[in-house]
């Protein structure tokens, strides 16, 4: 099984949208830094959330919020 965690921050606020069924989507893009000898290097990581946990993320996190992603 394939699992990835990220942390990093928000880059701006979340986009909420529903589809026609009703169904909560929220997308944004997460920035990970990452140590590369003395340089720092920063990746952005496009995310998707869906149902409840798309309404919870739109209400209470937005742009600069450090985050946590566990997906795979």
């Amino acid at each position: 099984m394939n699992k990835c965690v990220l942390i990093g921050r928000l880059t701006k606020d979340l986009d909420l949208r529903y589809t026609q069924s009703g169904t909560a989507v929220a997308q944004f893009t997460l920035a990970v830094d990452r140590q590369f000898s003395k340089e720092k290097e920063t990746d952005f990581i496009p995310c998707v959330v869906w149902g409840k946990t798309a309404e919870n993320c739109a209400n209470y996190i937005g742009k600069g919020s450090l985050v946590a992603v566990e997906g795979r």
